[in-house]
């Protein structure tokens, strides 16, 4: 039997055929990722234990391959247990049976599921492991341990461990909440999970906690410049002192701002701002790298205090997390070797008692901040430094000898 579609009805098919071909098609130049176009949930399929748990998750990625940063809900839809609707976390029911694409997860306008089998309470005990292993914490940072309980064949089985710390290096609590002691190192297999006479072990790295950038005279300045200061976005709010030194241009701050400071071109101020700014840019250039992430994508990363560094140019695309890991004090130091560009919407979010202050970004060329990014932390940078469209940023643009260049921004000192 042959269709005929009304002219009407070929209009819309070749309307929507063509939107979704100028969707990918169009973003092949874009420099993050395209639109999600698949989601898959992991692990699928798993056997779980009744009562026990099982933690799900769900990776988005576009018609490139590439992981896409998105969030998901999750729910049950064919029986077994239930999940948490935010992390995950599903826990079996005590109905034993294999129920068919029951977790879905729902993000970024698709869909994905996972199979669970339930099994009568597994097997004896047969080992038990903790996570994350090796930890890296902070002194007198917080770490969270989970214990997972394991039969002969792999089954999840339902324990409640005892939790101990048996090679120093801090204290843990009934719940596996870990807090650091006052004295780094490497504490091999020193937290300890015990059930039913197993036991299960995790190394824990307890890291000094870095000094904070001293920015001086330049501490007060949420944007200095070395050449130029130009704003082109009437709405553009600034809350701290703006200046340029050794140049004297500052163009288009809209009236009344900034709040909280004043303008300072080329004058004293400005000058004794960039002598510290120097100062500060040379003691965080020089600091050693504890972790080398050349080539990753910032994005999708959670990073714990400490010094990273970039042997040239960084990207993030997404979202960064970074915790402090219970201590407010706890200082974060990324190193890049050259630029640092950050994709439309991507954001730095701050857990665990981080502060945007204690945020340093020390780039040794230009930093870009796509449209849209809500960005966090001090960005010292030895050239220029740019604000794309509906940027914000909490923290500090302090360019050594370039330009700092505004399109309706949000600048708030941190």
């Amino acid at each position: 039997m042959l269709t005929f579609l009304r002219p009407s009805a070929k209009r819309a098919v070749v309307l929507l055929c063509a939107g979704l071909l100028a969707g990918v098609w169009g973003c092949r130049s874009a420099s993050g990722p395209c639109p999600a176009v698949t989601l898959t949930v992991t692990p699928n399929p798993i056997t779980v234990s009744q009562s026990a748990t099982q933690l799900f998750t769900a990776t988005a990625m576009d018609f490139k391959g590439r992981i896409v940063a998105t969030s998901v809900t999750w729910s049950v839809v064919a029986g077994g247990g239930t999940i948490n609707a935010s992390s995950g976390l599903f826990t079996a029911g005590t109905v034993n049976g294999t129920y068919t694409n029951t977790i879905q997860a729902t993000g970024s306008g698709l869909t994905a599921y996972a199979t669970v089998t339930v099994v009568g309470g597994g097997g004896a005990l047969a080992s038990i492991t903790v996570t994350p292993n090796p930890a890296t914490v902070v002194v007198n940072g917080t770490q969270q341990f989970v214990a997972t309980g394991r039969d002969a064949g792999n089954h999840v089985v339902a324990i409640t461990p005892a939790w101990s710390v048996v090679a120093s290096g801090g204290a843990i609590n009934g719940s596996g909440s870990f807090t650091a002691g006052a004295v780094p190192g490497t504490f091999s297999n020193t937290v300890r999970a015990t059930s039913g006479g197993i036991s299960g072990y995790a190394t824990v790295i307890v890291t000094a906690v870095e000094p904070p950038a001293t920015l001086g005279a330049a501490g007060t300045f949420s944007i200095l410049a070395g050449s130029t200061v130009t704003n082109t976005g009437a709405t553009t709010t600034i809350v701290g002192n703006v200046g340029v030194s050794p140049g004297t241009a500052i163009t288009g701050i809209p009236a009344g701002q900034p709040t909280g400071g004043s303008i300072h071109a080329g004058d004293p101020t400005a000058a004794a701002a960039q002598t510290a700014l120097t100062t500060a840019y040379n003691d965080l250039a020089g600091r050693a790298c504890g972790t080398n992430l050349t080539s990753q994508d910032l994005g999708g990363m959670t990073l714990a205090p400490g010094v990273y560094c970039f042997n040239s140019s960084a990207g993030l695309t997404g979202t960064l997390t970074l915790t402090g890991q219970g201590n407010a004090n706890a200082v974060f130091v990324i190193q890049i070797g050259s630029t640092l560009t950050t994709a439309s919407s991507s954001a730095v979010n701050l857990i665990g008692g981080a502060v945007a202050g204690n945020v340093y970004w020390q780039i040794g060329s230009s930093a870009t901040l796509g449209t849209g990014t809500a960005f966090r932390g001090n960005i010292v940078a030895l050239q220029s430094i740019t604000l794309n469209s509906g940027a914000s940023l909490v923290g500090r643009a302090l360019a050594r000898n370039g330009a700092v260049t505004l399109d309706t921004n949000a600048v708030t000192l941190p």
